[in-house]
C-alpha cells in the first residue's frame, strides 16, 4: 500500500480516486469501525477524540494536504496520555489499557506515509481488537470483529499489492480465502489446545463488570432503583421436572450483620470459621424430591456462585472448589470473570437446622442501639396484642398480616430513607423495593426475638420457548428474609410477596420504557418482539454453552468420549500433535494433487524430440511436429522415415485438425510400435520389438 501526500480535488467521485486515497480511506474506515466497537468500553472523550483524530486524516487525505508534524504529533500524543491519566489514573489495567491503546492506533493513522506504516496499523489494529476481549467475549462481540478482521486482512492484502489498481472485491475475495483455509486449523487448536490457568494476571478496574447483587445491602440511600434486562444466568431442568415459576429462588449474598444502615454478610472469603463446610454437613437434611439442573452464569466478577435454593453440594468450578458457608452461601477463593457452567442438584425441601435455640444465632438477633425506635415499640405492642406465650409463627402471621392490609407498596422509586430506615418504611412512607421491605421485616422479627437474616439473589425468571432455558435477568435481582423457628429451622419468608403478591407469585415486574426501536415494534406487534427477544437470547445462549464455556472439564470430556480412561492435558497435547501432523501430510497431498499435470500430448512430442535428436537430427527448441519430421536423420531408412512422419502429421492433426478425430491413446500405442532411428554410429539399426 503505497500511502503519498496527494493533491487533488475533493469532488473526484470515489471511482476515480487514485489507489493511495482509496486505500487509505479505507483503512482509516476500518480503524474507524474498531474505535465504534471499542467505544462501549471506553469513556466518551477518548471515543470523541479517535473518531476526529481519524476524520482529520481522512479531511488530510481528500484535500491532499500534508500531515502533521513532529511538534503536533508530540502534543497530541501527551493530550492522550494526560487524558488517560486524569481518567483513570493510571496506565495499566483492562480499562486503561485498552483506552490508551485506541488513542495511539488512531494517532498512528496521523503518520501514513509509506507501506511501512500502513503495516504498523495494521498489526495495532490486530492487537486492539484482542484487547476487546478483555471486556466483552459475548456473541455480539464476535460478531462485531468479524468486519473489522476481514476489513484489515483486506488492506493487508492490498499492502502486497504493490502494483496497478486491484479493486478492493479482488483483495476482499483473497482476504477471505485466508480466513477460510485458517479455519479449520484455528478450530482444531480451539478444541484440542490445553486449556491451562492464568499464565499472567490482568489487573482488574473496580468499575467493570458490576452485578446486579452486591456482597453488601445499604438500606434507603437509593432513591431510584434502574433495572437492568441484562441477563444473569440461565438454568437448564436435567430431569425433565423444574419446581414452580415463583418457586425459583437462586441464593446469594446471605446478610446477617446489621449496623443501622448496611447489612453485610456474616461470612465472608477471608472470615469462614475452619472445617465450616463438614461441621454444617450436620446441619442439613435432605427430604423431598431432588432436582437436577445445570445452571450458566455470566460474569459477575464477585466470589459467590449462585445456585437453586437449596444446593448443598457443588462440583468444581473450572479449577476452583466452592466452599459452603454456615448459612448456605457458595463462594469461590477467586471471583467469576468467565461465562461459568456447572450442574449441581438442589433439594428444594432440605432442612436447615438447628432445630433447637444454639449459640450462633445469636448474631441473627443483634440490632445497633439508638435505630429505629418505633419499630422497637411496634414489636412491643405486638407482644401485648398476642400475649406473652404467644408463639413465633404467631408473631410472623401478625407481620406479616399487616404488611397484606396496612396499605404497603411495592414501588422502583421510594425516595432516599433517613436514619431511621425501618421506622420510615412501618410508618411513614410504607412504600419500597424488596430490599425496604425484607430490612424492615428482618428488623421487626429481631426485635420480637425471633432471629432472622436477609438472603439476596434473584427470584423468577421466564422461559425461552426456542431452546427450553431459564433465562434470570439482573431485573430479577431480589431479597427476602429467613427466620428461624423452632422444631424447623431455618425457615424461607418472602415479605414482599405479601406487599405485592403479583411480584413474587405472577412474577410481575415493573418494567423500565422500552426504547424507541422496542416502542415502535410493540406498537407494531408484541408477539413478534417477544419471538426475536426469544431467538436472540437462545442464539447468544448457544454461544455461551459451546465456545465461552468450553474448557479444561469439558475437553477432558471430550477425551472420555473418544476413549481415553484417565484423560489429562498431555493427552490432549499429543492428539493435537498428530492431528496437526495429519493435516499437514494431507495438505501436501492437496497441494500436490493440485500441481498442473504435464499435457499428454506433449509428454509424447518431448520423447519424439528426444528420439530425434538422439538419432542425429538437428531438432530446433521448441519443436513443432512438422518441425521434427523434417529434422529426421538422412540416415534413417525410407520405411523408417516414412513411418515416423506419418506417425509425427498425426501427433500435429490429434491437436490442430479438429475434423480429424485421432485417439491419442491410438498415438501413444503406435508410439511404441515405431522402428527405432538409426544411432550415429549404427547406421544398420534393427527394428525393435513392437
Amino acid at each position: 500500500m503505497a500511502l503519498t501526500k496527494l493533491a487533488l480535488p475533493a469532488a473526484l467521485a470515489p471511482r476515480t480516486w487514485p489507489r493511495e486515497l482509496r486505500d487509505t480511506l479505507f483503512l482509516l474506515g476500518v480503524v474507524g469501525w474498531i474505535v465504534l466497537l471499542q467505544s462501549a468500553h471506553q469513556p466518551l472523550w477518548a471515543s470523541a477524540l479517535a473518531l476526529l483524530l481519524l476524520l482529520g486524516r481522512a479531511v488530510l487525505a481528500l484535500r491532499g494536504q500534508p500531515l502533521p508534524g513532529r511538534a503536533v504529533m508530540l502534543a497530541l500524543l501527551l493530550l492522550a496520555l494526560a487524558g488517560t491519566w486524569l481518567h483513570h489514573g493510571q496506565f495499566w489495567g483492562a480499562l486503561a489499557g485498552s483506552n490508551l491503546i485506541v488513542l495511539l492506533l488512531a494517532l498512528k493513522t496521523l503518520e501514513l506515509r509509506a507501506r511501512r506504516d500502513a503495516l504498523v496499523v495494521f498489526f495495532l489494529g490486530f492487537f486492539t481488537l484482542l484487547t476487546l476481549l478483555l471486556h466483552s467475549q459475548s456473541l455480539l462481540t464476535a460478531l462485531g470483529i468479524v468486519p473489522a478482521l476481514l476489513g484489515l486482512l483486506t488492506g493487508l492484502v492490498l499492502a502486497h499489492l504493490p502494483l496497478g489498481r486491484p479493486p478492493l472485491t479482488q483483495a476482499l475475495r483473497q482476504a477471505s480465502a485466508l480466513v477460510l483455509f485458517g479455519a479449520p486449523l484455528m478450530l482444531l487448536l480451539f478444541v484440542l489446545f490445553p486449556r491451562f490457568g492464568p499464565l499472567w494476571h490482568i489487573p482488574t478496574d473496580a468499575q467493570m463488570g458490576r452485578s446486579g447483587l452486591s456482597g453488601q445491602m445499604q438500606v434507603g440511600q437509593i432513591a431510584r432503583l434502574a433495572l437492568d434486562p441484562s441477563v444473569a444466568l440461565r438454568v437448564e431442568f436435567l430431569d425433565g421436572r423444574r419446581p414452580p415459576q415463583n418457586q425459583l429462588y437462586f441464593r446469594g449474598p446471605v446478610l446477617s450483620r446489621f449496623d443501622g444502615q448496611q447489612w453485610l454478610p456474616q461470612y465472608g472469603q477471608h472470615s469462614l470459621p475452619e472445617h465450616a463446610s463438614s461441621a454444617l454437613q450436620t446441619e442439613l437434611h435432605s427430604a423431598g424430591t431432588p432436582l437436577r439442573y445445570r445452571l450458566t452464569m455470566e460474569p459477575s466478577h464477585q466470589p459467590w456462585v449462585l445456585t437453586l435454593q437449596t444446593t448443598p453440594e457443588l462440583p468444581p468450578i473450572g479449577i476452583q472448589s466452592a466452599q459452603l458457608t454456615p448459612d448456605l452461601q457458595w463462594i469461590l477463593p477467586r471471583p467469576l470473570t468467565e461465562v461459568t457452567r456447572f450442574e449441581a442438584v438442589a433439594w428444594p425441601e432440605l432442612q436447615h437446622r438447628p432445630l433447637r435455640p444454639a449459640a450462633t444465632l445469636a448474631a441473627n438477633l443483634q440490632l445497633p442501639a439508638g435505630f429505629n425506635p418505633r419499630t422497637r415499640q411496634l414489636a412491643a405492642e405486638l407482644r401485648q396484642q398476642l400475649g406473652p406465650n404467644a408463639s413465633a409463627p404467631q408473631l410472623i402471621d401478625a407481620v406479616l398480616l399487616r404488611l397484606r392490609t396496612g396499605g404497603y407498596q411495592y414501588t422502583l422509586e421510594p425516595g432516599v430513607f433517613g436514619r431511621h430506615s425501618a421506622d420510615e418504611f412501618w410508618f411513614d412512607r410504607r412504600e419500597g423495593f424488596c430490599e425496604h421491605i425484607a430490612s424492615a421485616f428482618v428488623v421487626l422479627m429481631r426485635e420480637l426475638g425471633i432471629p432472622a437474616r436477609i438472603v439476596t439473589g434473584y427470584h423468577g425468571g421466564e422461559l425461552n420457548p426456542i431452546d427450553g432455558f431459564w433465562t434470570v435477568r439482573q431485573s430479577d435481582a431480589h431479597a427476602w428474609a429467613e427466620v428461624w423457628l423452632d422444631a424447623q429451622g431455618w425457615t424461607r419468608i418472602d415479605p414482599t410477596a405479601h406487599v405485592a403478591p403479583a411480584r413474587t407469585a405472577d412474577l410481575q415486574r415493573l418494567l423500565p420504557p422500552p426504547g424507541p426501536l422496542a416502542a415502535a415494534l410493540i406498537q407494531i406487534d408484541p408477539d413478534m418482539l417477544a419471538q426475536m427477544r426469544a431467538i436472540w437470547e437462545a442464539t447468544n445462549n448457544r454461544w455461551n454453552q459451546w465456545v465461552l464455556d468450553y474448557g479444561q472439564n469439558r475437553q477432558l470430556e471430550l477425551l472420555r468420549q473418544l476413549g481415553f480412561a484417565t484423560p489429562h492435558w498431555q493427552q490432549l497435547l499429543y492428539l493435537l500433535v498428530g492431528l496437526l501432523c495429519l493435516a499437514t501430510l494431507a495438505a501436501v497431498a492437496w497441494l500436490q494433487w493440485l500441481r498442473p499435470r504435464p499435457d499428454p500430448w506433449l509428454r509424447l512430442l518431448q520423447r519424439a524430440r528426444k528420439a530425434v535428436a538422439q538419432a542425429g537430427g538437428v531438432v530446433p527448441a521448441p519443436a513443432t511436429p512438422r518441425q521434427l519430421a523434417a529434422a529426421l536423420p538422412t540416415n534413417c531408412p525410407a520405411a523408417t522415415a516414412a513411418a515416423w512422419s506419418h506417425w509425427l502429421l498425426r501427433l500435429e492433426a490429434q491437436r490442430y485438425d479438429p475434423t480429424q478425430q485421432i485417439d491419442l491413446r491410438d498415438l501413444r500405442r503406435q508410439w511404441r510400435q515405431l522402428p527405432p532411428l538409426p544411432r550415429p554410429a549404427d547406421p544398420t539399426p534393427l527394428n525393435r520389438a513392437a
